[in-house]
């Protein structure tokens, strides 16, 4: 079975999230929360580090209610900051609370944060047909006008890269290059 070549083959965990969650359309709030907050923690790190403490970040971060983060206090979050199971950066976990709080504005203009974020793909996702890794951009013009609406809403780790990588998450666009049996299947989702 032919799998995008960032798949880390022999790593399970690593190839269940490709083969279940990468690029399928999330249009939940909670799940769009969670993609958000970790592409932000991974920033200059490896997506298997962040993987590997994921069921640590529900925990840590009340199982992806915004609600609860935008009232952590600086307490907590020196006790985040002890705590093994997470980075301990203290910027990104900071941050955090900061995106709840801003999660929560965009939810009470839009309704939704994914009415919100699927604007900046006309609301249905992207399909790429990249056939090598090497083809597959960092960066797009949608995710350079989503990072700047985001850092104006005032979010935190939500440069164009990063913003990329949670499209990509989230399947606002088919990344799997067209060898990859998900690309076909993906390609099916709305």
């Amino acid at each position: 079975m032919n799998r995008c070549a960032w798949c880390l083959q022999g790593d399970e965990q690593y190839v269940r999230y490709h083969d279940e969650e990468w690029g399928v359309p999330v249009h939940d709030d909670r799940k769009q929360f969670e993609f958000l907050m970790l592409e932000g923690a991974q920033a200059g790190l490896s997506w298997a580090t962040v993987l590997k403490k994921r069921e640590n970040y529900r925990k840590a971060f009340a199982d992806w209610d915004w609600e609860k983060v935008a009232r952590f206090t600086p307490a907590r979050l020196e006790k985040l900051l002890l705590d093994p199971g997470i980075i301990r950066n203290r910027l990104k976990v900071e941050s955090a609370v900061k995106n709840a709080r801003a999660f929560i504005a965009v939810r009470e203009e839009f309704g939704t944060f994914d009415a919100y974020i699927w604007r900046f793909v006309d609301g249905r996702p992207k399909r790429n047909a990249w056939r090598a890794m090497k083809e597959i951009p960092a960066t797009t013009t949608e995710s350079d006008a989503l990072s700047k609406d985001l850092k104006k809403r005032g979010f935190k780790f939500v440069g164009s890269t990063i913003v990329y990588a949670h499209m990509q998450a989230t399947g606002m666009v088919n990344d799997h290059t067209v060898d990859c049996y998900r690309h076909r299947e993906v390609a099916k989702l709305k």
